[in-house]
């Protein structure tokens, strides 16, 4: 077993996401069926992590990823500029009819006992065109990165978005950065390139290069193919069967030095039972339970592990770390989109046993 080794020295970059870019059309609570509006939100799964860590956390933070050069393309970059992160762009020229394109997302919020339905438009998308060499990781880490972050679901985008981020996370590895994974496994997303096999093949190859992997008991055994304990989980909020999958992660690969993953019992669209576990070291580390009042479930679990990273990065201890990801989480389910509206006060103060009392 290691610990994290993150760097102290000068460092241009605190945190580096690659990733894609996308917008969501989000009618609220109204169906798609019957929406006559809609609000934009800008996100990714690996950019909203960066963009939290910017925001909120006020880290210095940049993402990698594919730009076009339209309309779409204009609204994205004005909203990561508000975020505060800094753009490593590879630029694609839209043709005016066909792409390619920053891809949507459309996903309404649900209510009660209706569940949330997310569907997607990734046809030519730019992000899925890119491909080992289009990032320049030698400038980008030769002036510093603490930490280099990717996921699954850019991994799911084409057969070479796999390979750039075994790229990057060679690169990190080569400066000293520590890097980390999202498996956030999307059967939708896998089924074009092929399916669960192909899913399995291809996230083995990168989960060989993480320092820090993310990603529940579920996403453990399917995304990876580690058999599951012999005895089932009672409840969503059950982490024993969690940490029972630790050893058994680890034996296949023995480079990784952490596991966190949310837990989250779904009692309806609107209110969820939240918590939050981590592996660290050889030690098991387990959040409060809080129950949520959910305005937009999107964009949770990325808030977790925003948390988490600033914890580390900031030199907590791993148990102020999983209870800085376990508050900023459950905060932005209260904000409408994808993305962090939360400040550090109040993130420090749920950490903490705050309550939802009206500050006056």
């Amino acid at each position: 077993m290691a610990k994290l080794n993150i760097r102290k020295d000068t460092c241009e970059l605190d945190f580096l996401a690659l990733g894609a870019l996308v917008h969501r059309l989000d009618p609220g609570v109204v169906p798609f069926r019957r929406a006559r509006a809609v609000d934009i939100h800008v996100s990714g799964g690996e950019y909203n992590v960066a963009s939290g860590l910017s925001d909120c956390f006020e880290l210095q933070t940049g993402i990698a990823t594919a730009m076009v050069n339209y309309g779409i393309g204009e609204l994205v970059q004005n909203r990561v500029r508000e975020m505060g992160v800094k753009p490593y762009y590879k630029w694609f020229e839209h043709d005016g009819v066909r792409g390619p394109n920053i891809a949507t997302v459309y996903s309404d919020r649900g209510y009660g006992v209706r569940p949330p339905v997310v569907f997607y438009n990734r046809s030519n998308e730019a992000a899925a065109l890119l491909k080992p060499g289009d990032i320049d990781w030698k400038t980008i880490f030769g002036r510093g990165a603490r930490w280099f972050h990717s996921g699954g679901i850019f991994a799911a985008l084409s057969a070479t978005t796999s390979e750039l981020i075994i790229e990057g996370m060679q690169n990190a590895q080569r400066t000293g950065a520590v890097t980390s994974f999202d498996l956030n496994y999307r059967a939708k997303l896998w089924a074009p390139i092929g399916g669960l096999d192909k899913a399995r093949e291809v996230l083995r190859r990168i989960v060989a290069h993480v320092d820090v992997l993310i990603g529940n008991e579920e996403d453990l055994q399917t995304a990876l193919g580690i058999p599951g304990p012999e005895v089932a989980a009672k409840s969503k909020l059950d982490h024993g069967s969690f940490f029972q999958m630790i050893e058994r992660v680890l034996a296949q690969f023995p480079n990784i030095k952490m596991v966190a993953t949310t837990l989250r019992d779904v009692e309806s669209s609107n209110r969820h039972q939240w918590g939050a576990v981590l592996w660290y070291d050889g030690e098991q580390f387990i959040s409060p339970v809080h129950q949520l009042d959910v305005l937009d479930r999107i964009g949770g679990g990325d808030g977790f592990a925003t948390g988490l990273i600033y914890g580390l990065i900031s030199g907590k201890a791993p148990e102020e770390a999983l209870r800085l990801g376990w508050a900023h989480g459950a905060l932005l389910t209260t904000f409408p989109g994808d993305v962090t509206m939360a400040r550090l006060p109040e993130v420090l103060a749920f950490a903490k046993g705050g309550s939802a009392r009206v500050q006056r």
